[in-house]
């Protein structure tokens, strides 16, 4: 069965770039947030197995997104995606709960190499 993917980045081409770096045999996209608020939202309604959440983010940034998602699932699969400059944001996240981030500009390698981690290498 395949994995249930929630993407939330305000930018089209970022999302683009992580469907495709993801094998839609393995991995189904369940949803595309363009907001921190709507990534939270589609958290609740798509109940994904991994979200994968931009830190700079309108209307709710990603740490605060993060932030209200474990609140709704402890448990939950996040990999926050960001660029250098917001390295303090990254360890902030990690210790929010976050188990992973990927660093823009990143590689499909990258991306597949983050997920793998999180659900295990099932090649």
């Amino acid at each position: 069965m395949r994995k249930k993917i929630l993407i939330a980045d305000d930018t089209i081409l970022m999302r683009e770039m992580l469907k495709n770096a993801l094998d839609p045999e393995k991995y189904q996209i369940v949803g595309e947030a363009v907001t921190g608020q709507e990534a939270v939202d589609f958290y609740k309604e798509k109940k994904p197995d991994l979200l994968i959440l931009d830190i700079n983010m309108p209307k709710m940034n990603g740490i605060d997104a993060l932030t209200e998602v474990m609140k709704i699932d402890p448990k939950a699969n996040v990999i926050m995606c960001s660029d250098q400059k917001y390295e303090n944001m990254i360890v902030m996240a990690l210790k929010k709960g976050a188990k992973d981030f990927v660093v823009k500009p990143f590689t499909a390698s990258d991306v597949i190499l983050a997920v793998k981690k999180i659900f295990g290498d099932e090649d």
